[in-house]
């Protein structure tokens, strides 16, 4: 196998046999510093890795690391395909009964925050075929000493100084297997004790919700707009709005109804579309009593005319 490929150090596994295949076989890995496109101050000291086994675990990644380093401690972290990056913690929140709880300090009003994912109901994961991973080391020496360690045994023809893959950490993960559905199935169905701590936790989140919802609301309905008019949200009025905030609102809109006023009457353009209007009412007045007046004549012709026969 060759050493590298493009820009990539191949590094072969030794995959010990199993139940389900009972035979040694070989893993390919592919390794290069990490340059992704925006880049972060881990990217130095990181290594990304391109076709990992999909039974992959940090303590897997850790354990050929060891085997090639003779120091697994120089893993700081690992970070799988799709995996959610861990949050920064704050030491502005602190823990409140469990590590799934959590409380803002320094206001009165502040919510509980609550993870709010659905548990886990399977023990480890699985990854589809060809994942990639990226691995931080404490330090850029670390990752270049990998590098070099792999090219060193593909140099000797050595490959059975190659790592094995899962070797030494058998206790340190969960079993694959039979194993993993018989936990799948616990999983799904908690004890009573876990289900009504969370369904508890939950709905201590959902009534702050709400309470803050209600004080929300009952701010809005005692708060005038810039209009004068108070918002009607759902549940109706609690209480009126205050006097004195209504009545200064109302000032405020009299005061710039006057300003509009004065100046539409300022420019003249009022007061000549009411006279327009009041001449054209004039005129349809005059018009209509004309053609009344032409009926009447008309009609009084006729009557005389019927008189002389």
């Amino acid at each position: 196998m060759a050493p590298t490929i493009k820009s990539y150090t191949v590094l072969p596994l030794n995959i010990p046999r199993t139940p389900a295949f009972p035979k040694t076989t070989t893993h390919a890995i592919y390794l290069q510093p990490h340059a992704p496109k925006i880049l972060t101050e881990e990217d130095s000291r990181s290594l990304f890795l391109v076709n990992i086994p999909i039974d992959s675990t940090p303590a897997h990644i850790r354990g050929i690391i060891g085997d090639l380093l003779g120091a697994a401690g120089r893993v700081e972290d690992v970070h799988f395909e799709g995996e959610k990056r861990k949050p920064i913690p704050s030491t502005d929140v602190v823990a409140v009964g469990s590590s799934n709880k959590k409380r803002k300090r320094g206001h009165e009003d502040s919510s509980i925050e609550f993870d709010e994912a659905l548990p886990e109901v399977w023990d480890r994961p699985l990854h589809r075929s060809g994942s990639t991973a990226i691995v931080v080391f404490v330090d850029a020496k670390s990752a270049e000493a990998v590098l070099k360690a792999i090219r060193k045994i593909h140099k000797s023809g050595k490959t059975n100084k190659f790592p094995t893959w899962g070797a030494g950490i058998e206790s340190k993960v969960p079993q694959l297997g039979s194993s993993r559905y018989i936990n799948h199935h616990e999983l799904r169905f908690p004890d009573v004790h876990t289900l009504q701590m969370n369904v508890d936790a939950y709905m201590t989140v959902f009534n702050s919700k709400e309470e803050q919802k209600k004080r929300e609301d009952a701010r809005k309905r005692n708060m005038p707009d810039e209009d004068g008019f108070v918002t009607v949200t759902r549940g109706g009025r609690t209480g009126p709005a205050r006097r004195e905030d209504v009545e200064e609102k109302r000032i405020e809109m009299e005061a710039r109804e006057e300003k509009k006023r004065k100046e539409l009457e300022g420019k003249g353009f009022y007061r000549f579309q009411v006279r327009e209007k009041r001449k054209q009412e004039q005129g349809e007045l005059i018009k209509q009593f004309e053609e009344d007046k032409r009926r009447i004549e008309k009609l009084r012709e006729i009557r005389g005319r019927k008189g002389k026969v």
